[in-house]
């Protein structure tokens, strides 16, 4: 099989840098004495868990060398829901060398990417009955950011902006310098993106009727309590889309589950998921 894909070229960067910051190559004597034997692996599932990152799990150990090509098979299982406690025997072997440095960056992407896309999962399954999408943001951990979306669509949610230019969004800051909606609409109207959206952060009812009377399309609903949101509701026109978002939680989230209501970002998917609870075993092999 061509291992050298688009994908392992771009994610081989990021792989340095993760091996480098764990100390990969201060101690070569260690390094090269460790055994070479072949050892079987086993990933245990202690809770219930989405399983998202696994492309990245598998890149991680060919970085260093020496994988059995039998470790893609565990691919089939990206995206799956695995419920707790359960034991997953994977069918492929590692050098014990390979195997025992290369642990931990694997499976910290293993667990802190299937702790996103479980999150997400719970937030996405409850909106999904409303026809509301969930989107992530960019609190995401610098360097991480195009793993942490990944995880966010393996879990049923969309991306927002990968960056500020994807779309241009007029926020509080904006507001405040240029001196209000209608003022900072027309700085990003100057730049002359003809094909770029805009979508305007919306802190009260009269900045969205400000918005309203502009054309603008998207707006976001910044920190709206359920009874200014159903007020907003009642005035919102065909053409305009509604992004709730600021402080949604699973305990607070079906105040916002409301018809009229499109998508709601949700900043914890990234900023705050709980990692699952994953571990890696193995056992020395034996022909």
């Amino acid at each position: 099989m061509n291992t050298d894909t688009i994908f392992n070229r771009a994610f081989r960067k990021d792989l340095e840098r993760f091996f480098i910051e764990d100390d990969f190559a201060r101690n070569f004597y260690y390094i090269e004495k460790l055994p070479k034997d072949l050892v079987e692996c086993t990933l245990n599932f202690k809770s219930d868990t989405l399983v998202a990152g696994l492309p990245f799990f598998i890149e991680a150990f060919r970085y260093l060398g020496g994988i059995d090509t039998d470790l893609e098979n565990i691919e089939e299982y990206e995206g799956r829901w695995i419920e707790g406690k359960s034991r997953i025997k994977l069918n492929f072997k590692l050098p014990f060398s390979v195997a025992v440095t290369g642990e931990r960056v694997a499976l910290n992407l293993l667990q802190h990417l299937s702790g996103i896309a479980t999150l997400t999962k719970i937030f996405a399954d409850k909106a999904a009955a409303h026809q509301i999408a969930i989107l992530d943001t960019r609190k995401t951990l610098p360097g991480l950011r195009s793993l942490q979306k990944y995880a966010v669509r393996i879990g049923g949610g969309s991306n927002h902006r990968f960056g500020q230019t994807d779309m241009w969004m007029v926020k509080d800051n904006h507001k405040s310098f240029f001196g209000g909606v209608e003022k900072a609409v027309e700085f990003f109207k100057s730049i002359n993106s003809n094909y770029m959206p805009i979508i305007v952060e919306i802190h009260t009812l009269d900045e969205l009727t400000q918005a309203i009377e502009l054309g603008m399309q998207y707006v976001l609903l910044d920190n709206f309590s359920n009874e200014l949101l159903i007020e907003a509701i009642k005035i919102k026109p065909e053409f305009m889309k509604f992004e709730v978002s600021g402080g949604v939680n699973l305990g607070n989230i079906d105040n916002y589950l409301l018809k009229g209501v499109d998508t709601i970002s949700v900043g914890q998917l990234t900023s705050n998921a709980p990692r699952a609870d994953i571990s890696l075993k193995f056992e020395r092999f034996f022909q």
